[in-house]
């Protein structure tokens, strides 16, 4: 019998690539993934791993048991969510990941809905940039989350992960009308890495030109400050820029974020997940968009 377990870990290492970044993720020690690594592959009776030196690659028996594992770790998942709904409302930790803007702006009048209507529940947010959330809620550190994704930026796809949409809002420009208005302009983004970024810097590209970025800069009431210094110009979405400092003029742009809330496959009729999830629905309708 294969062990569940073990499963989640090769499908980690599938996604991960090292033992070392699957130890991390899952706070085991490099030496425990290993060995329990090896005692799959004696539960499975066929090579699952190549080892050359420090180097680890799936072998193609290794490929095929990580597609059957998946699935039996979405089934799990349904049952977990079955299970939690025979025992009654929902209760207990929500483990909620949300990117800057909507923790400030969306996550108060929703928890504030949810734990009125559910007052076992007990969320415990986190912020973190969409980019890091698939892996956060394979390892369980997150329940359900708030991603979005942008014109220019593809959404990350991830088998192990649902979504479901919530709003769209549009981006706007600071001090110029159009993004071409802005080539000679120092530019202010969000860190590299972050989807936010890449939809700055592909933003620009589509219009003939590298922006030169002069500051990284996250939050957004932050950004703002900055353009009002006149430290450059940047490219904000709606939420963000519900209050603009007077002095910084924005420009509606034919681009949109698009906000959702994702969790893991299979685990979507949990009664915690649905309740937060209609507990987003509601907040949005009250949403300035």
């Amino acid at each position: 019998m294969l062990d569940p377990r073990k499963l989640l870990l090769l499908r980690e290492l599938a996604r991960r690539g090292t033992i070392a970044a699957v130890a991390q993720a899952v706070t085991f020690t490099p030496s425990a993934v290993s060995q329990q690594l090896s005692a799959l592959e004696r539960e499975a009776g066929v090579p699952l791993l190549e080892r050359t030196g420090r180097t680890v690659t799936l072998t193609p028996a290794g490929h095929l048991l990580v597609e059957h594992a998946q699935a039996v770790l979405e089934q799990l998942e349904r049952a977990s969510a079955a299970l939690a709904t025979a025992r009654g409302g929902p209760s207990g930790p929500l483990r909620v990941g949300a990117f800057p803007t909507a923790a400030r702006v969306l996550l108060p009048p929703a928890l504030a809905a949810l734990t009125g209507a559910h007052p076992g529940l007990e969320p415990r947010v986190s912020e973190i940039d969409p980019a890091d959330v698939s892996a956060a809620l394979r390892a369980g550190e997150l329940d359900v989350a708030l991603v979005h994704e942008y014109d220019f930026v593809p959404p990350v796809t991830d088998a192990s992960i649902e979504t479901e949409p919530l709003f769209s809002e549009p981006i706007y420009l600071t001090d110029r009308p159009t993004i071409a208005a802005a080539r000679a302009d120092a530019w202010i983004t969000n860190k590299p890495g972050t989807l936010c970024h890449t939809m700055a810097i592909r933003a620009c590209q589509a219009a003939g030109f590298e922006p030169v970025v002069r500051h990284h800069i996250d939050d957004f009431d932050t950004v703002l400050a900055f353009v009002a210094a006149g430290q450059g110009v940047a490219l904000v979405p709606r939420l963000a820029a519900i209050d603009p400092p007077p002095d910084v003029s924005l420009t509606r742009l034919p681009l949109s974020r698009r906000t959702l809330a994702a969790f893991r496959r299979g685990y979507g009729e949990h009664p915690a997940i649905r309740a937060a999830v209609s507990a987003f629905r509601t907040a949005v309708t009250r949403l300035p968009l």
